[in-house]
């Protein structure tokens, strides 16, 4: 039996959200606490897609979400005939995606009672994708829910978040996080409890500690970064081992999948995948599919980029909670040695040290180019020092 069925019912992943169970649970149950679109939002890590889909799957359930039933199963991996879900892997959602979720949410539900739209990434709607959706939002089709996901209200263009009711989501805590690594994939609890901590409770990544030694290498080697720069060469060397991890592990994960991208749409063009040249209208698609492709590695190398720079701020934070004699538990527990050789520093150098990390994470944000960002700021964590 799978480990979906086994489930008491489809909110067991919705870890260390007591208020936002009920608020959902209360909607699925009571027509007048129902509305048309709803907004989740969150740190990262907190669940927002997790809740969303758990909200989704008990609309849907002739039981409000049972767990085990066909309709919870099918919407909880995707495959329900009344789901349809955006996730971008590129940089934005265009405006050609909006305008298709506005079609299909014209649709009367076809076997469920709920034509349900999930947006994991509202958050990348452009300003034209958001107008696309505007209509569908101000003039709800009957029997049509959008459930929207976002990093917090601010991130989300105000007209769509002004028709939208607001479910706010927290970082679960520790102990909720390592809990469900065991019972879900069988990471022994203080395993788990580390790997929760490390990852200040974002769930996937406390999965991929856990379970991945690559990854926990690839932490560590960020995490010791804040004690081994000393010279301009070595800020340089840094930022350059960044940002090549950053793009081999975006190459990694795209790899096989761009292959089988390329694979799926000559199949679907009736192309022959082993000829020399392509008709002109499947190299058009061709072009276009390498674009979309060339934007999801761009992403997954920030996102890399920024999950490293997160690792890097932590022992600094650390740092300062030794040194202030808090009782507030650490980070990086695993790496006590190294946050007490960092908290020798003065306070006024470790404030500027994060100042410094989090200003690259803003620039990057702001399409800079990585590894200037980088670079730019090792050199402020030298003069940090």
């Amino acid at each position: 039996m799978s480990q979906v069925a086994q489930r008491a019912d489809v909110w067991d992943d919705v870890i260390g959200q007591p208020d936002v169970v009920q608020t959902l649970q209360r909607a699925v149950t009571d027509p007048a606490a129902m509305t048309h679109a709803w907004l989740f939002t969150g740190p990262p890590g907190s669940g927002r897609s997790t809740a969303a889909r758990a909200f989704a799957a008990a609309l849907q359930c002739p039981d409000d979400g049972c767990g085990s039933c066909r309709e919870c199963r099918t919407v909880l991996d995707g495959s329900h005939a009344d789901l349809t879900v955006l996730a971008t892997q590129g940089l934005s959602i265009q405006v050609k995606d909006a305008r298709e979720l506005a079609r299909v949410a014209q649709h009367s539900p076809s076997v469920g009672p709920w034509q349900v739209i999930l947006v994991e990434d509202a958050d990348r709607l452009t300003e034209r994708a958001a107008d696309a959706l505007l209509k569908a939002l101000e003039e709800p089709v009957e029997r049509t829910v959008w459930l929207l996901c976002a990093p917090s209200l601010e991130d989300v263009i105000i007209t769509i978040r002004s028709r939208s009711r607001h479910v706010r989501l927290r970082t679960p805590p520790v102990d909720a996080v390592a809990q469900l690594l065991a019972r879900r994939d069988g990471v022994p609890v203080e395993q788990g409890l580390l790997a929760a901590q490390a990852a200040q409770s974002h769930v996937g990544l406390a999965k991929r500690l856990a379970t991945d030694a690559e990854a926990r290498a690839r932490r560590d080697s960020t995490l010791v970064l804040a004690a081994s720069i000393q010279h301009l060469g070595d800020a340089m060397r840094a930022a350059e081992k960044l940002d090549a991890l950053a793009k081999q592990e975006s190459s990694a994960a795209a790899g096989e999948r761009d292959a089988a991208e390329r694979e799926r749409l000559l199949q679907q063009l009736g192309a022959d995948p082993g000829a020399r040249t392509q008709p002109p209208h499947v190299r058009s698609q061709l072009a276009s599919l390498e674009k979309e492709q060339k934007t999801r590695a761009t992403r997954i190398g920030r996102d890399v980029i920024d999950r490293s720079l997160i690792d890097l701020m932590s022992v600094y934070r650390d740092a300062l909670v030794v040194q202030t004699g808090s009782t507030v538990s650490l980070i990086n527990e695993d790496h006590r040695e190294l946050v007490r050789a960092i908290a020798q520093r003065p306070a006024e150098q470790l404030l500027a040290a994060m100042d410094a990390i989090g200003t690259a994470r803003e620039r990057i944000g702001a399409n800079v180019p990585p590894l200037l960002a980088l670079e730019a700021m090792m050199i402020g964590l030298i003069a940090a020092r």
